[in-house]
C-alpha cells in the first residue's frame, strides 16, 4: 500500500476510535459532568498559562511547596447529611498534623458553587490522624471548588489547596453582575476603592444598618472582619489583610473596615465579608471588576482618558 493510501487508513481509523470513545463516554459520564470537567480544564489552563500566572498561588492547585489535599470526601448529592471530609499531606508524603493557627484557626474551609453562590467559610475539626471533618449538606447541585486555606508549622507561609466537587442535579447558572451595595437582614454594605490588577489596592467597605452607622462591630477571626476575594470565571483565591493589626475581645469598631487586596489580573472578583454583631456571623456578597494597571501606576481608565484629551490637543 502506498504511503498516501496507508495515511489516509490511519486517519480514518483515528476517526473511529475517538468517536466510539467519545460515545463510550456519553454513555458512563453524564454529560453535565463531562462539560464540568472540560470547562474546568480551561479555566485551569486559561489561568495557569494564557496569562504566565503561577496557578498554585492563586488556590488553583491540588499541590503546592509540596503540600497537597488529599482523601477529599462530600456527599455526591443534595439534601444528604454528611461530612466532608479531607486531609493535607506534606513534603514527606506524609498526613501533616501540626499547623499554626492564622485568623485564630488553624484551617479554613471556604466552599463556593463555580458561578460564585451558596458561599461558605466555615472551620473544620482535625483527628489525631490528620483528618479534617465538618458535617456538610449541599444546598443546591453544580460544581463547587473546596479551598483548604492553612499555614504548616514547617514552613511558617499561608497555603491555600483546592479542588472541584460535583454535586449531582440540575441547575441554572447565576452570572455575577457588578454589585458594590448589598442588603440583607437589614445591613446596608458598600464598598469604595479602585481594584487595579497588579498593585497592592485599598478596598473600603461601610457598613449601616436601618439607616444608621454599625459601630459595634465585634472581633472575628482576629479582625473587625475577614475578606475572601475569588476571581470570577476561575475562583482564583486572592489573601486580603486588614487594616489595624490583630483586634482584642471586648473591643468595637465600625463602620467602615479596610483591606489591602492584589488582584492578579483585570477581570470581575466576587468579594465575600464576614463580620459579626451581637455575637452572630454575617456574609455580605459584593462584586467588583478591577482594572488594568500602566507602567505608571494608572489604571487602564486613565490612560484612555489621557490619551483623548491629548488627542484634543492635537487638534487644536
Amino acid at each position: 500500500m502506498k504511503a498516501p493510501a496507508r495515511l489516509g487508513l490511519y486517519g480514518l481509523i483515528l476517526v473511529a476510535v475517538f468517536t466510539a470513545a467519545g460515545l463510550t463516554a456519553n454513555a458512563v459520564i453524564p454529560e453535565d459532568t463531562v462539560r464540568a470537567w472540560v470547562e474546568e480544564s480551561a479555566e485551569g489552563h486559561g489561568a495557569g498559562h494564557g496569562d504566565g500566572a503561577d496557578t498554585s498561588s492563586l488556590g488553583l492547585g491540588l499541590a503546592q511547596d509540596g503540600y497537597q489535599l488529599t482523601s477529599v470526601s462530600a456527599p455526591a448529592g443534595t439534601g444528604e447529611a454528611s461530612e466532608l471530609t479531607f486531609a493535607v499531606t506534606g513534603p514527606d508524603g506524609n498526613r501533616v498534623t501540626d499547623f499554626d493557627l492564622d485568623h485564630e484557626q488553624e484551617m479554613h474551609l471556604i466552599a463556593v458553587r463555580a458561578d460564585g453562590q451558596h458561599f461558605a467559610h466555615v472551620h473544620p475539626e482535625k483527628n489525631q490522624d490528620g483528618t479534617w471533618s465538618i458535617p456538610w449538606q449541599w444546598e443546591a447541585a453544580g460544581t463547587y471548588r473546596i479551598f483548604a486555606d492553612f499555614v504548616p508549622a514547617q514552613s511558617d507561609e499561608g497555603i491555600t489547596l483546592s479542588t472541584a466537587v460535583q454535586v449531582s442535579g440540575d441547575f441554572e447558572p447565576v452570572a455575577a453582575e457588578q454589585a458594590v451595595q448589598t442588603t440583607f437582614d437589614g445591613f446596608d454594605v458598600t464598598v469604595e476603592g479602585d481594584l487595579v490588577a497588579g498593585s497592592a489596592s485599598e478596598l473600603t467597605f461601610m457598613i449601616t444598618r436601618y439607616g444608621e452607622p454599625v459601630t459595634s462591630l465585634e472581633p472575628y477571626l482576629g479582625a473587625f472582619g475577614h475578606l475572601v476575594a475569588l476571581r470570577d470565571g476561575d475562583l482564583a483565591y486572592l489573601h486580603a489583610h486588614p487594616h489595624g493589626g490583630t483586634s482584642v475581645a471586648g473591643e468595637t469598631s465600625g463602620p467602615e473596615i479596610v483591606f489591602e487586596a492584589t488582584a492578579p489580573t483585570e477581570g470581575r472578583y466576587l468579594l465575600y465579608l464576614d463580620f459579626q454583631v451581637d455575637a452572630q456571623a454575617h456574609t455580605a456578597s459584593l462584586v467588583i471588576d478591577a482594572t488594568g494597571n500602566n507602567s505608571d501606576g494608572a489604571s487602564s481608565g486613565d490612560s484612555e482618558n489621557d490619551e483623548h484629551e491629548q488627542g484634543e490637543g492635537h487638534d487644536d
